[in-house]
């Protein structure tokens, strides 16, 4: 069972999505739309929350996007009030490893405040709910695998019981909100769902991230930044599996529990970045040489975690999901998606977004140039 499909021969139920007009969060409500779940879509809609991610959803009365916080407690509780969720999904969250160590505060304040804020607006209104009501909701915490630290070449992948060990502000304050979560469904009974996701791939991603800013770049005969010597390690998971998983465990999970979700996917990051370059050899060819041509590696980021991986086999087991992108054809459809939606890209690459890659990239000296 590895999509929303289960869900279409039940009335219709309601769900409270935070963060959905982000990446995942915005495939997450396509694919909810597609099963025919009403979403109420809360996103505050900062750099990477892009209202044109939901762009096939334009005058369906069944999606209302609400520009807003989760830690405005007034917003979140009229939401509840007026719409009667049977779900509160949450993605909202500062999500970029880079971006945390420029600014730890802002991740603090949405991921910890907001989380904590937005557990206990739902907590009070769900306590307030008929028995048979409140014994259905859910409240589901997405997370990441950041949180378990860091793994070295031939050590186990994480697994749910690994203890959080996170390395950087990002992984330090989603790490923190999923104690918050676990708090909450110990200390006062709200139906918690935690899942811990790998490093997600597919359309409409923000190109801060490694795949869509090395597809994006070569486009642009510019520069393609890996730190150190591209030797980190990620599994990748595609982001229309994630949505599939969460669903499943939104139906089928059991309370207070936690599940990995994985790509079977490891895979280098210049690893990575070679076959973005030769799929786009083949797609849009040069005049002369490869994309791999413009391949630069950079000063590393501090505390770059080396390897995370995911064991999943608890999904597996209990729920009957697995992924069914494999890494080469769902990483040969991400490219080709960039290729033919240059409006939209354009249209995230913002002034904001040029000032943030100066900012990052360009204070790091390059340890070496060119062909690696």
């Amino acid at each position: 069972m590895n999509s929303f499909s289960d869900q279409k021969d039940v009335p219709a139920p309601c769900q409270l999505v935070t963060g959905g007009a982000g990446f995942i969060g915005s495939a997450y409500v396509l694919e909810a739309r597609r099963a025919g779940i009403r979403v109420i879509n809360l996103d505050k809609l900062t750099y990477a929350g892009n209202p044109a991610n939901l762009s096939s959803l334009a005058g369906d009365p069944d999606h209302i996007l609400v520009r807003g916080d989760i830690g405005n407690e007034e917003l979140v509780a009229f939401l509840l009030q007026t719409h009667a969720p049977d779900a509160v999904v949450n993605f909202a969250a500062e999500s970029h490893v880079d971006r945390s160590i420029v600014d730890p505060d802002a991740f603090v304040r949405t991921n910890v405040l907001g989380t904590a804020s937005l557990l206990r607006v739902v907590k009070d209104w769900w306590r307030s709910l008929p028995a048979h009501r409140a014994e259905k909701f859910r409240f589901l915490h997405v997370s990441t695998d950041e949180v378990y630290g860091a793994l070295q070449p031939g050590d186990p992948a994480f697994t749910e019981a690994t203890p959080y060990s996170p390395n950087s502000p990002y992984s330090a304050s989603k790490a923190a909100s999923d104690h918050m979560a676990r708090a909450f469904h110990e200390t006062y009974g709200l139906p918690v769902l935690l899942t811990n996701c790998s490093n997600n791939y597919g359309p409409r991603q923000f190109p801060e991230k490694l795949i869509p800013l090395v597809i994006l770049n070569a486009l642009e005969g510019k520069p393609l930044p890996v730190y150190g010597k591209g030797a980190n390690i990620r599994d990748w998971l595609h982001v229309e599996d994630h949505c599939a998983a969460i669903a499943r465990v939104l139906e089928s999970g059991a309370v207070g529990r936690c599940y990995n979700i994985g790509g079977h996917a490891e895979r280098t990051n210049l690893e990575v970045v070679r076959a973005v370059c030769a799929i786009l050899d083949e797609l849009v060819p040069l005049g002369q040489g490869g994309h791999a041509d413009l391949i630069t590696f950079v000063t590393d980021r501090p505390g770059h975690d080396f390897r995370y991986a995911i064991d999943c086999s608890r999904i597996e087991k209990e729920l009957g999901w697995k992924p069914v992108h494999a890494f080469e054809s769902g990483l040969k459809e991400t490219v080709a998606w960039y290729l033919a939606n240059r409006p939209w890209v354009d249209h995230v690459r913002s002034g904001a977004y040029r000032d943030w890659l100066a900012v990052n990239y360009g204070q790091r000296a390059a340890a070496t140039g060119g062909t690696p």
